[in-house]
C-alpha cells in the first residue's frame, strides 16, 4: 500500500487545487481584466503580468511540505511493522512445526491431527492480526490524505483572493498532462511555503 503512497497523494492534491476553480469562479464574476493583481498578497511569484492560469508541481509539494513527509513516514513504518509482525507470526509456526516433526515416527496420529488443527488457529490469527491492523492503517491514511486536503483547499482559496487565477493545473510523475509549461506560471514554490507556514501554525495550536 505504501509504494502506492505518493500516488495516492498527487490524487489528493489534484483534487484539492481542481475544487479552486469551482469554489471561486463558479458564481458571479468580479469587473476587471484575469489574472489582475487587486490587493498585496503575502505570497509573491515572479510573474507580474499574470495570465488567469497557473500550475503546480505536485511531486515537488510531496517532497516538500514537511507535514506530508512526516505523515509519510509514519505511515510507512506502520505499514513496515505490520509486515514484520506477520513474517515473525510465520517464522514462529514453521519453528513449531519444525520442532514437532523432531519426534519423527514418535508421533501419533492424533497427535499429528491436534498439531494440524493448533497450526491452523493460530495461522488464523496471525492473518486475522494483519487485516486488522491493515484495515486500521487504511482508515488512518485515509484521514490523513482528507486534511492534507481541507489545509490546501483551504490555503489555495485564501491564496487565489488576490490572484485571480481560473485555472490552477497539476503537474507530475504518471499524472503529468502538460506537454508545454512555462515556468513563469509556476506557483509551487509559493504552495509549498504556504502550506508549510499553515502547517506549522496548525500544529502549534
Amino acid at each position: 500500500m505504501m509504494k502506492n503512497l505518493s500516488l495516492i497523494l498527487n490524487i489528493v492534491l489534484i483534487a484539492a487545487v481542481g475544487y479552486l476553480y469551482y469554489h471561486s469562479f463558479s458564481g458571479k464574476k468580479k469587473d476587471g481584466p484575469a489574472g489582475t493583481s487587486l490587493a498585496p498578497s503575502q505570497w509573491k511569484d515572479s510573474n507580474c503580468n499574470r495570465p488567469p492560469i497557473a500550475y503546480v508541481e505536485l511531486d515537488s509539494l510531496n517532497e516538500n511540505i514537511t507535514y506530508i513527509k512526516e505523515r509519510r513516514k509514519e505511515l510507512e513504518t506502520e505499514q513496515k511493522g505490520i509486515e514484520a509482525d506477520w513474517e515473525n507470526g510465520y517464522k514462529g509456526l514453521e519453528a513449531q512445526k519444525n520442532n514437532f516433526l523432531k519426534k519423527g515416527a514418535a508421533i501419533t496420529q492424533e497427535e499429528a491431527q491436534q498439531f494440524q488443527s493448533l497450526l491452523m488457529q493460530q495461522q488464523q490469527q496471525i492473518d486475522g492480526k494483519k487485516q486488522t491492523e491493515t484495515q486500521k492503517l487504511n482508515e488512518k491514511s485515509f484521514n490523513v490524505m482528507d486534511g492534507i486536503q481541507k489545509n490546501l483547499k483551504e490555503f489555495l482559496t485564501k491564496y487565489n483572493k488576490d490572484k485571480k487565477y481560473m485555472y490552477i493545473l497539476t503537474t507530475g510523475t504518471g499524472l503529468d498532462y502538460l506537454v508545454y509549461k512555462d515556468s513563469t506560471l509556476n506557483i509551487t514554490n509559493d504552495v509549498i511555503r504556504g502550506m508549510n507556514e499553515k502547517m506549522k501554525s496548525a500544529a502549534k495550536q
